[in-house]
């Protein structure tokens, strides 16, 4: 019998570092009698921190999935929940797995409210449109104070923050809670290890007040969404019952007009039972996200499909994992139909059918095998073996492509070798299947050196493969110091002609292109190819091989050899041989069109600049801005959070290499700082110089035909 989607929430754990998320997601697996122990982070012995490296760091570094119940309301709930990475060099397992949730719990740290990362993981669930609830966690900290980071969601997030519970007392006084909707108060007992460990009673008589003030506001905030809320507000507001005001803001949450906000201590076991409940009261199931909309690739044309099994199969794959005893595991989100055990799917971007040997339901990285999985679920699979992060799945009769998901371009690079011959081959295994797993890790060999280049969105980033490979891979490495990834860009448009020749007895090579070269328009990336040739001077069918020589042309700028970011080429004329053209030719005079052309298009070096934010006392922030400076830094911002100040600066990758040890030094160890991508710059014309001569500025055999 299918299981009724009303009662099936899809939802992630996001927030910044040490805000408490895995600690949450332990309690929930606790309280849900998923576990019968409570994994502690700070003991490596957290079920959702599963990797030795999560243990060994206290980080979460890849999004674990997991499957519990909770009953609420006389009803036995199935809860997906994905405990997401609060890094920001992991910032793609956050957006890989808001991409397939329906609702996402957004935890909070007391002490620290909204942390840059804050910022990053909300713009990312605001990008899928993902309804949110907040937790504020850490009410048992010094400096634990709730409205103000309810105050700083507003002003920093431009939410529209809600609170749904009060805290009784805060720091070592943090008792529980009071629910405003029931108007009740929850005591807990953090000693007490049973699913049950508060007791409810009456509201306090000091904080009646607060409660009817509260109260009057959440009302107020969800009054629109339901007319019969709004005149009892006005005539009697004491008869709306909690049913009303959970129906209206069940609503404006889904609609993502209000961020419910509660919270507790996950540490000292306060506030959890309350959360799971929201939840369920205010997060959507899959029937409220509605349908999902995708490409027919045959007709092109838009097709809809329904959260329901009896429509066809398909489902994105947001994740692929390697498992040490099942292999090659591919996460699935199911958005319509019903898949089967040993069942046959299209992959749309392929368009290659492939077998599901066995589906999985998660725990962590444990799998419990299931026959089937329906509309609205999260599965994982084995069997695949072209599948990548983004794919769609679907029954052959009905293709469909959904939208995939953009990554982020790698921004840091590091040479590897391995440390002896024989495990040349162990190690060109490994990073392919580590960059099947992670679309911001990438892996190329260098043409000139012959090395191998791994790249990455940070050092720690670059820091976790080089130990995976070790651990996992059994692959001893030596590495070379970090590199930038600098790019390639060209300021001004020219014409060009190439005429490409080679006689080699008998049949001979032969294409003339007229070209146009210059930068991309605005918002384009890679090639933006345009044919204007007219009256057949070049046949139809060597056009496509024109764009594929300018297209792998890209990879190799004409200064340093760097990849060449964007660029627009015009295919204005030419002219072929009725005998001696190919496709072949006219690739090869398009790379070389491209070489000779740049040079005179005033091509120039751009470099990664990342947005950086210091928190340090306020007697290092002279230090801390002098150095700042030294690294060609720009300070954009600076602020005040109770006695510290908050420096927001712009400064290039290439200066940051050691950053966090130098700031260490700097502050005695009290600035903290952290670190993300924000865009590509022109890099100075003294610094380029000697960027293009480290890089052994190629120069190019322009006879060659590759």
């Amino acid at each position: 019998m299918a299981r009724d989607l009303k009662y099936t929430r899809n939802i992630g754990i996001m927030a910044h570092i040490d805000a408490g998320k895995t600690t949450t997601s332990e309690r929930i697996l606790f309280y849900t009698g998923k576990t019968h122990k409570i994994g502690e982070v700070h003991d490596g012995a957290a079920i959702m921190d599963w990797m030795v490296q999560e243990q060994e760091r206290g980080i979460t570094i890849t999004s674990a999935a997991t499957t519990a119940f909770w009953n609420y309301d006389g009803n036995q709930y199935q809860i997906n929940l994905i405990d997401t990475p609060g890094h920001v060099d992991f910032t793609v397992e956050v957006e890989r797995s808001l991409r397939v949730l329906d609702g996402t719990v957004a935890t909070f740290c007391a002490v620290g409210r909204v942390q840059p990362q804050s910022e990053t993981v909300w713009r990312q669930a605001d990008k899928y449109h993902v309804p949110k609830l907040a937790y504020v966690n850490k009410m048992d900290r010094i400096g634990a104070d709730f409205f103000a980071v309810v105050e700083e969601m507003n002003s920093k997030l431009g939410a529209n923050a809600i609170p749904i519970s009060l805290p009784i007392g805060a720091e070592d006084k943090f008792e529980g809670i009071i629910d405003l909707v029931s108007k009740k108060a929850y005591y807990y007992d953090q000693d007490n290890k049973d699913l049950v460990n508060y007791v409810i009673k009456d509201v306090p008589a000091n904080m009646v007040d607060e409660v009817n003030e509260w109260r009057g506001k959440l009302i107020e905030s969800v009054a629109e969404y339901n007319d019969a809320i709004l005149e009892k507000f006005f005539e009697d507001p004491d008869s709306i019952s909690g049913e009303e005001i959970i129906a209206a803001l069940r609503k404006a949450t889904i609609d993502m007009a209000v961020v419910p906000v509660t919270c507790g201590s996950s540490f000292k076991n306060k506030g959890v039972q309350y959360l799971l409940d929201s939840v369920m009261r205010y997060l959507p199931s899959p029937l409220d996200i509605g349908d999902v909309k995708g490409i027919n690739p045959e007709t092109e044309k838009e097709e809809i499909r329904k959260t329901n099994i009896k429509e066809p199969f398909c489902g994105l794959v947001f994740k692929i994992a390697t498992d040490p005893f099942v292999g090659r595991l591919a996460y699935i989100r199911a958005y319509s139909g019903k898949l089967d055990s040993g069942s046959y799917v299209l992959n749309t971007r392929s368009d290659k059918k492939e077998r599901v040997a066995r589906l999985y339901q998660m725990h962590s990285n444990k799998q419990n095998p299931i026959d089937f999985v329906e509309a609205g679920d999260i599965c994982a699979a084995v069997g695949f073996k072209e599948l990548r992060t983004g794919d769609t799945i679907c029954v052959d009769t009905h293709p469909i492509v959904l939208e995939s998901m953009t990554f982020p371009d790698p921004v840091i690079g590091l040479a590897v070798e391995p440390k002896t011959q024989k495990d040349l081959d162990k190690l060109g295994m490994a990073l392919s299947k580590l960059s099947e797993e992670d679309p911001t890790f990438t892996v190329r060999s260098d043409k000139e050196t012959g090395q191998t280049v791994i790249s990455g969105m940070g050092e720690l980033h670059l820091e976790i493969i080089v130990d995976r490979l070790k651990r996992e891979f059994g692959v001893e490495i030596n590495q070379g110091a970090p590199q930038v990834n600098y790019k390639e860009a060209i300021r001004s448009t020219v014409q060009h002609r190439e005429v490409f020749k080679k006689q080699t007895g008998g049949r001979g090579k032969f294409a003339d292109i007229i070209v146009e070269i210059g930068p991309a328009d605005e918002g384009v990336t890679g090639l933006q190819f345009i044919d204007e040739v007219k009256g057949g001077n070049i046949p139809r069918e060597y056009v496509p091989s024109v764009e594929k020589g300018f297209k792998a042309a890209l990879a190799n700028g004409v200064l340093a050899g760097y990849e060449v970011t964007s660029l627009k080429v015009v295919l204005k004329d030419g002219s072929f041989h009725p005998v001696d053209s190919d496709a072949l030719s006219f690739e090869i005079c398009a790379r070389q069109a491209f070489r000779k052309a740049c040079p005179k298009a005033n091509p120039y070096i751009q470099e990664p600049i990342m947005s950086l934010e210091v928190v340090t006392p306020e007697d290092y922030l002279g230090d801390v801005i002098g150095d700042l400076n030294k690294r060609r830094g720009q300070i954009n911002n600076m602020d005040s959070k109770g006695n510290a100040r908050i420096v927001k600066a712009k400064v290039p990758l290439a200066e940051q290499f050691g950053y966090v040890t130098i700031l260490r030094t700097l502050s005695s160890g009290r600035a903290t700082s952290t670190m993300e991508f924000s865009h590509y710059t022109e890099l100075p014309a003294n610094l380029a110089k000697e960027v293009i001569e480290k890089a052994g500025g190629k120069k190019f055999d322009t006879d060659s035909d590759e």
